[in-house]
């Protein structure tokens, strides 16, 4: 055996090794997380018991890229231990979460990115939809879009905030990548009719007035159903992501085609229950003013005089009155925070009504 074979055969034994240790690590830590279950259901035996702490991951995945010796990225370490920790939670209870659908959406996509792979993720057609089904308790958490950075808010996800008792509990981000996608054994240019939906036309404007003009485009209620579609039709093609590419078996013709190669869009967690601190947090309200002179300048003014920063300042029309308004605002920090607390005071003083929509720890994947 010659000095490389035989180096390669020691390698291969200390990854042998490691995955030994590994095994037994993450076996060792599955049984933690079930006595951690048995010991809450044995504390609060005739409560429904909350297992999944948002604030508690979001410390824990912080920790891990803190202190993360590589050479392994960061953000590769801690998707590592989400998936870890969502199969150790399954082993709890496993959590149903809605999001806004069908199968193969962006917002399945973060849903999994947030909670992992061993939930039971429920698809559901309409954002009101989404809010019905964890207000019911048929589900634990819902996933639905709020903004995105080419295209700004989401009207509908910021309207049922206004009457629904729901908290949001959680952010994440997810880089949005649009393909052109057809059948494998599609010629292009046999392509008479691309598919998608309409905010991931408006994201791929550009590319599409150069590369496939004259082209009819029909926008779908969503990249899911656009893939659907352009698997059944021949001479069609859709505008989706990787999720839908591989659940409809459909190959890729262009890759990567968003105008902007930072195309990003945030979606909101919500729950029944509020988040306590993690030391890195935002809180989101809901603030219906007074129509009177320097209103919004009394709205704003709090924040700069404790140095609180804004991360988000939305105007919707007010359900109570014609030409009425109310301010959407997310800034940073919690509720429970001193200069937090007296922000919401003093706003709560000025305001015909404030609604905080919750505190909760700032996306880390």
């Amino acid at each position: 055996m010659s000095d490389e074979q035989s180096r390669l055969a020691q390698l291969r034994d200390e990854i042998d090794r490691l995955d030994r240790e590994i095994l037994e690590r993450i076996s060792a830590r599955a049984r933690c997380a079930q006595e951690v279950a048995h010991a809450k259901t044995v504390a609060n035996p005739d409560d429904d018991v909350v297992f999944y702490r948002p604030e508690r991951e979001a410390q824990v995945l912080r920790r891990i890229k803190e202190r993360n010796p590589g050479p392994l990225s960061d953000e590769e370490m801690a998707r590592l231990f989400r998936e870890m920790m969502s199969a150790c939670l399954a082993l709890e209870k496993p959590m149903h979460i809605a999001f806004l659908g069908p199968e193969g959406t962006f917002t399945q996509a973060a849903a999994l990115k947030h909670f992992g792979h061993s939930v039971i993720s429920v698809p559901l057609p309409a954002i009101d939809a989404v809010f019905r089904e964890v207000e019911s308790g048929a589900a634990q958490y819902g996933v639905v879009p709020v903004e995105n950075s080419t295209e700004g808010m989401i009207n509908h996800t910021l309207d049922m905030f206004m009457a629904s008792p729901l908290k949001i509990c959680g952010e994440v981000q997810l880089r949005i990548h649009h393909h052109l996608l057809a059948s494998a054994d599609s010629d292009p240019s046999s392509i008479r009719r691309i598919y998608s939906h309409q905010q991931s036309f408006a994201q791929c404007r550009k590319w599409l007035d150069t590369h496939w003009h004259g082209i009819e485009r029909v926008a779908v209620s969503s990249n899911a159903e656009a893939a659907r579609r352009a698997s059944e039709e021949p001479g069609t093609a859709a505008i989706a992501g990787d999720m839908a590419a591989e659940l409809y078996g459909l190959a890729t013709m262009a890759g990567t085609i968003e105008d902007r190669p930072d195309n990003t869009t945030r979606f909101l967690i919500v729950g029944r229950e509020s988040v306590p601190p993690s030391g890195q947090d935002k809180t989101s309200i809901l603030v219906s003013m007074r129509n009177k002179p320097g209103a919004l300048y009394h709205l704003l003014a709090p924040f700069h005089e404790n140095d609180i920063s804004l991360t988000r300042l939305e105007t919707r029309p007010s359900p109570s009155g014609t030409w009425a308004y109310v301010f959407y605002i997310d800034f940073e920090g919690h509720a429970e925070d001193p200069p937090v607390k007296k922000v919401l005071q003093t706003i709560d003083g000025e305001a015909v009504e404030l609604k905080h929509l919750g505190s909760y720890p700032v996306g880390v994947l």
